[in-house]
């Protein structure tokens, strides 16, 4: 993909895009005649890459909000600087909570920078063809960062254009019903309407898909138990993409965009501003990972994935996952490991799930039973039958296990929880008696205070204003 600070200097020096992330701050902090910025495919495409940009920001997202809130990580204690994380993973966070505060503001200037092409587009005059790719891109882009604002808070504000203060100050929060429609209809239009190519090549490669938003809406679907609509859609993309052998090859720096990979946000550690830090590092390899015994006691001894989990020596004072090894550029000091958000193995247990809710099969011919089993024996594992099957529940817990063994790390295990119904189950094993309403998070109580108006904009329900 092309660099994605390049939209980051072009908008800087446009002052197109503002300063603050606020969802308030919904204008350019200055004034900008932008009908004669927004003119040429390529100033769109630099603001398309803008909103890539900005995915990368989010990556710490799937580690906060999914892996320490699930029974995948622990924090045992928090430190300098982790207090809102460890009440996040411990169900005690606060509507002041710094960390969901941060989101809420990403994902909404996220959704800005997508609405602000949107609104644009279409009075600007180069090829159409190019138009529909980015108009594709944004709205993938857009939905994908109302999607996880959903599994947060629940329904929020929603916009399909750029709004001024005023306006947004009344944008009520969206129903189940609402959100569903704004985001699946998105996905939904960018397929049915082939607005985004199959596959892309050279510089261009990880940029949104057909099949990203195909694999997207699948996700959507089940989110919202809507099984019949999931399986639709996944179902078009079995047989499209690959298990890769051995799995390991799937996180291999030098294999990025592989054949399994739906869609990932890019880094690039060679490139300046496009590499990170290194994720989940240790100094020691005795030292806590904050890895739970439930996870790691959840691998069978053969099972190829532990490894994956399994912490090596890296560099002095450095012990990573072989999950995410990297070495360090020497230029620009940082590594580049891209964050998988969607995969084909993703895929294949979110059809498995979809037919299973429909209707239980775990015949000898079943096609669920084929998905999970697939994804399975990569591992290095042997088939479930009938017999270890014997009910709906016994393979909806089985695809929930397999899912916890193969994406540990890469954001799904509490909203797999949430979706599946069984968080509460899971997590009083881990001894947190969480409630209903701990299903969702607080929404942020400033954003409350500025709206004033808890008609419009109203806390979750069993949160208090601190």
């Amino acid at each position: 993909m092309k660099r994605y600070n390049y939209i980051l200097i072009f908008a800087a020096s446009l002052s197109l895009i503002s300063c603050s992330d606020s969802f308030f701050d919904l204008e350019p902090s200055t004034s900008v005649v932008t009908d004669k910025v927004y003119q040429t495919a390529s100033d769109f495409n630099v603001a398309v890459i803008g909103c890539y940009s900005k995915l990368q920001t989010q990556v710490n997202f799937y580690m906060e909000c999914c892996e320490y809130r699930s029974d995948n990580l622990n924090l045992s204690a928090p430190t300098s600087g982790t207090q809102d994380r460890y009440d996040i993973d411990h169900f005690t966070e606060k509507p002041s909570n710094g960390i969901l505060n941060d989101y809420w503001a990403n994902f909404n200037n996220n959704v800005y920078r997508c609405n602000m092409i949107l609104d644009r587009i279409d009075a600007a005059d180069f090829d159409e063809n190019q138009k529909k790719q980015y108009k594709g891109e944004a709205m993938f882009i857009r939905a994908l960062n109302y999607f996880n604002m959903y599994r947060i808070w629940g329904g929020v504000p929603v916009t399909k254009k750029v709004v001024t203060v005023d306006e947004a100050m009344k944008i009520s929060r969206a129903t189940d019903e609402q959100m569903l429609e704004f985001i699946g209809g998105d996905l939904k239009t960018i397929v049915e309407e082939n607005m985004l190519p199959e596959s892309y090549s050279g510089e261009d490669l990880g940029r949104a898909t057909s099949g990203a938003a195909m694999a997207l809406l699948g996700k959507v679907y089940l989110t919202f138990h809507k099984w019949d609509l999931a399986r639709d859609v996944l179902s078009q993309l079995i047989g499209k993409y690959e298990l890769l052998k051995p799995v390991s090859k799937v996180f291999d720096v030098e294999n990025k965009m592989n054949k399994e990979i739906i869609f990932a946000v890019r880094f690039n550690k060679n490139v300046e501003n496009e590499g990170h830090g290194y994720w989940y590092s240790i100094t020691n390899l005795t030292d806590d990972s904050n890895q739970s015994a439930s996870l790691v006691n959840s691998y069978e001894a053969n099972d190829d994935r532990k490894d994956l989990i399994t912490y090596v020596n890296a560099a002095a004072n450095v012990c990573l996952m072989n999950k995410f090894f990297d070495v360090k550029s020497d230029t620009y000091n940082v590594v580049g490991n891209d964050q998988i958000l969607l995969r084909y193995a993703d895929v294949l247990l979110m059809y498995a799930e979809a037919l299973n809710e429909i209707g239980y099969d775990a015949s000898e011919g079943s096609v669920a039973l084929k998905q999970l089993n697939d994804v399975r024996e990569r591992a290095g594992l042997g088939k479930l039958s009938n017999v270890d099957l014997p009910d709906q529940s016994s393979f909806r817990r089985a695809i929930l296990d397999e899912r916890q063994r193969e994406f540990p790390y890469e954001g799904h295990r509490w909203y797999d929880l949430v979706r599946m119904g069984l968080a509460k189950e899971v997590m009083r094993n881990e001894g947190f008696d969480i409630q209903d309403y701990q299903l969702l998070f607080p929404m942020p109580q400033n954003e409350i205070e500025k709206i004033g108006n808890t008609e419009i904009l109203w806390q979750n329900p069993g949160y208090g204003n601190n």
